[in-house]
């Protein structure tokens, strides 16, 4: 076993004396703040209860002792893989001196390179000509996988062929190191992730070997690397490059890049558009040229600027670490994207044009703008982030903090008003996700709707997770559907999960009360609206209200337009039982269950809940009342904040009708008019509450869904 794993061994059984015997394990382990790319991180609070460089320093050197390498290769890269990561380590007190010394501690493998040299330094007074091969590898550590990433250019590996060149190593000595030391590099990450660049790793090391730089990269090629994450997950990445240069000239406004490293660009710009990406690219760049004083228009193409980037006295190294910290918290003990401050950026870079983002325009906005900034002593690196108001932070933390409340709504609308955002209610952002797997989990019940579907062009409102549209699809093949929804949420990940999975339905961010905006007047066979109309009851403020009638009668006078001769509207949405003066009681058999109604009841907001205690742990209530709870009360307390917004009957069977009838002038045909009680409220109230008429029977549960389908006249039976 090689002796720095022996040393890690005994440190983790408790002897401390170890790391006064390894300088480079005493860094590592006296670590005080925790430098990690969180990209491949899923919880942010476990390290403070770990050392993760530590633990990635250990994996690497499992994997040096497992290869069949030679005895002075595994020597040589033992000593590199244990002092490369320690500019991660050392106390805060100790990173300040370092600093202050001009040791570069924000791009790691210079910093570890220059922590080793003075290590060497202070104990051998200079170094021989194998500590010269161990500090090149340390200081190169790492940039032939950046290079695979478009973080580098290939010249940044260029003092690994002076090796070769001055004598150090033959280029196969060279081969020989660099392949395993990259082996062991990429594989501490996942073995999958070696699995899938071995091949190419093994092609730029040769080339770095021979001296034999590979073809040029054109701006694209770069920036498709730096993009490879979100390519892989769907994006159009081409198409919307295509759609920004035929806006502006990029080719000259990315010029930098050809000499420029960028660190922590996929871990901090994922999760935005290719639009988004190329404008912080292109405002963080002219920021980089001021802060270098270099020529504008010609970046370092300039024989006085190339000398200035030879001397090191201009920005090489652009970070977004400061970014990429900045996007993400732990919620219920799991990594996620900071969401609020991602739709406020968004807003931000909607606003600032190609010519403003050319020209380092910081916006007009009060609350944010974007911040280049220099460390000291560190003139060659700059650090980009968006800077948000003192106001805007601390209302942002009280988001995040209400998400665990029902003050959550209200924290949310608050940030609309701060930022001018629109006031979308269907943007769960933090649980976006979670909710459309909720919708995507109802796709049994919502088959019964592909019966009633005629033509072939059928819209989906408000799809969710996508689960009817794929249902549509995979059993109708002969039908397109689009789904069209007004949140960008619901939007953004139905259009990734339609370029992984290869789908032919569509999606169109649109207005279900205004569908002539983006549909054709009789181009549409089958407008769906399942589990959807509901909520546009509940959250949309339409003629002053919410909760309002009218807006489900503006849903489907702007469906019937749109529909075709012989089209079909087709409902699947909550039901209210009639006679509504029914009287039903609940029991409950859960210790919190009277406590849930009497919270419920106080922040529902449709309409006025009420009941009465007949018995210790009893209630009794109007049977639509008491059925509007049990709807939430299923749910639990993950969707309670949600859920007490929304109303889910909102119409008896006749008053569907009428409302209907009245809506389209006794125009439509009801083909289907039924209603049920939908699987699974039954099972999920088993245990927790006995549901009984007014003398104490135990009965049934009503009705809770029902299924509308009408058709719009021919024009052969309307003339007759």
């Amino acid at each position: 076993m090689l002796r720095s794993l022996e040393a890690i061994s005994a440190y983790r059984q408790g002897d401390s004396s170890v790391i006064d015997k390894y300088d480079w394990l005493r860094l590592i382990v006296s670590a005080e703040e925790r430098i990690v790319n969180l990209e491949r991180i899923t919880s942010i609070s476990e390290l403070t209860q770990a050392n993760p460089v530590l633990d990635y320093v250990e994996r690497t050197l499992e994997i040096l002792n497992d290869l069949p390498v030679s005895f002075w290769i595994r020597e040589v890269l033992e000593d590199v893989l244990i002092w490369s990561e320690t500019a991660k380590g050392g106390t805060i007190r100790e990173r300040i001196r370092w600093q202050e010394s001009g040791i570069n501690l924000f791009v790691h493998n210079i910093g570890s390179g220059e922590l080793y040299a003075r290590y060497i330094g202070e104990r051998y007074g200079e170094m021989s000509y194998r500590h010269k091969i161990i500090y090149t590898l340390i200081s190169t550590h790492g940039l032939v996988g950046q290079y695979i990433r478009g973080e580098v250019v290939f010249r940044e590996n260029h003092n690994l062929t002076e090796l070769v060149n001055a004598g150090y190593l033959t280029s196969e000595e060279l081969t020989r190191l660099l392949v395993p030391l990259n082996r062991c590099i990429m594989a501490g990450v996942s073995e999958e992730l070696w699995s899938t660049v071995a091949s190419e790793t093994r092609e730029i090391i040769t080339a770095i070997a021979s001296g034999e730089e590979p073809e040029e990269r054109t701006y694209i090629k770069r920036l498709e690397r730096l993009r490879a994450g979100c390519i892989q997950e769907g994006e159009s990445f081409h198409l919307a490059l295509s759609r920004i240069e035929s806006e502006t000239e990029l080719s000259a406004a990315l010029t930098p890049l050809d000499d420029l490293t960028l660190w922590y660009v996929e871990a901090a710009l994922q999760d935005f558009s290719v639009e988004e990406f190329i404008k912080v690219l292109l405002i963080s760049l002219h920021g980089m040229i001021e802060c270098s004083g270099l020529n504008s228009e010609t970046a370092i193409k300039s024989i006085a600027d190339r000398a200035k980037w030879e001397q090191g006295n201009v920005v090489r190294h652009l970070s977004f670490e400061p970014l990429m910290n900045d996007m993400y918290y732990d919620y219920k003990g799991v990594k996620k994207l900071n969401v609020y401050k991602k739709r406020m950026i968004e807003q931000y870079l909607r606003h600032m044009n190609w010519d403003a983002c050319l020209q380092g325009d910081s916006g007009d906005s009060p609350h944010l703008r974007y911040r280049l900034e220099q460390k000291a002593g560190l003139d060659n690196t700059v650090f980009f982030t968006f800077e948000f108001s003192q106001a805007a932070e601390k209302l942002i933390e009280f988001c995040i903090e209400a998400e665990k409340s029902p003050l959550y709504e209200k924290a949310v609308l608050m940030l609309f008003d701060l930022f001018g955002l629109r006031r979308d209610a269907y943007d769960r952002f933090h649980n976006e996700e979670t909710y459309l797997q909720d919708m995507n989990s109802s796709g049994d019940y919502k088959k019964v709707i592909l019966e009633y579907i005629v033509g072939s062009q059928v819209v989906d409102i408000g799809p969710g997770g996508g689960i009817l549209l794929d249902l549509i699809e995979e059993q109708l093949p002969e039908v397109h559907a689009v789904g069209i929804d007004i949140s960008s949420n619901v939007i953004e990940a139905l259009e990734k999960r339609k370029r992984m999975e290869g789908r032919s339905w569509g999606v169109v961010k649109g207005d279900a009360l205004n569908l002539g905006q983006d549909v054709e007047p009789g181009s549409v066979d089958t407008v769906i609206f399942s589990s959807i109309l509901h909520e546009l009851f509940s959250y949309v403020d339409f003629e002053g209200s919410r909760f309002n009638p009218a807006t489900v009668k503006a849903a489907l006078k702007s469906a019937y337009d749109v529909l075709s001769p012989g089209g079909r509207i087709i409902i699947r949405d909550g039901i209210m039982t009639e006679p509504e003066n029914q009287v039903r009681r609940i029991r409950f058999l859960e210790e919190d269950g009277m406590q849930w109604l009497s919270r419920y009841a106080e922040d529902f907001k449709g309409r006025k809940i009420s009941y009465v205690v007949v018995a210790e742990n009893e209630v009794s209530m109007s049977i639509n009342d008491a059925m509007e709870f049990l709807y939430t009360y299923t749910w639990g307390e993950e969707a309670y904040i949600h859920e007490v917004q929304e109303q889910f009957g909102y119409f008896t069977p006749s008053q569907y009708e009428s409302m209907i009838r009245e809506t389209l002038d006794n125009d439509a045909e009801f083909l289907v008019n039924k209603h049920y009680l939908q699987e699974g409220y039954s099972e999920a109230l088993t245990g927790r509450i006995v549901f009984m008429d007014e003398t104490g029977n135990p009965v049934t549960l009503p009705d809770s869904t029902c299924l509308i389908v009408i058709e719009k006249p021919s024009r052969i039976r309307s003339s007759i």
